[in-house]
């Protein structure tokens, strides 16, 4: 990345993915393949696609909500807001929106989030 830039609310839009979340990419430039920055929305009730990031850490950072976190090597656990998770690359990974409210989270990946690096773990559905 060569020049400071200033990336306006309004030039954002939320896009839904298959893996069941709600998703805005605040910074993910090709420009700047250190990080990414991401805020996710789970709808109550609502399990994501168990999947993993290969060659990309990712962590979590609940804003709303509380959930159930699952990452490869650590116990099931409780999350809300103000916990951080931090999901090493390759580790399958899911998280579960617990209640009745909307489970809202930042996920800031490194090196940044690129769609060739998402694999899905769950067979597909026949």
């Amino acid at each position: 990345m060569t020049d400071p830039r200033i990336v306006r609310r309004d030039e954002l839009s939320e896009f839904y993915l298959s893996e069941r979340c709600h998703v805005v990419e605040h910074w993910n430039s090709p420009d700047d393949a250190q990080a990414s920055v991401a805020r996710i929305r789970v709808a109550p009730g609502t399990v994501t696609q168990l999947h993993r990031l290969r060659g990309t850490a990712e962590r979590y950072l609940i804003v709303q909500g509380r959930g159930r976190m699952e990452v490869e090597g650590l116990a099931p656990a409780e999350v809300g807001p103000g916990d951080s998770v931090f999901i090493p690359a390759d580790a399958a990974q899911r998280i579960a929106a617990l209640g009745d409210e909307e489970l809202l989270f930042l996920a800031i990946c490194t090196p940044r989030f690129v769609p060739e690096c998402y694999q899905a773990l769950e067979p597909e559905a026949a």
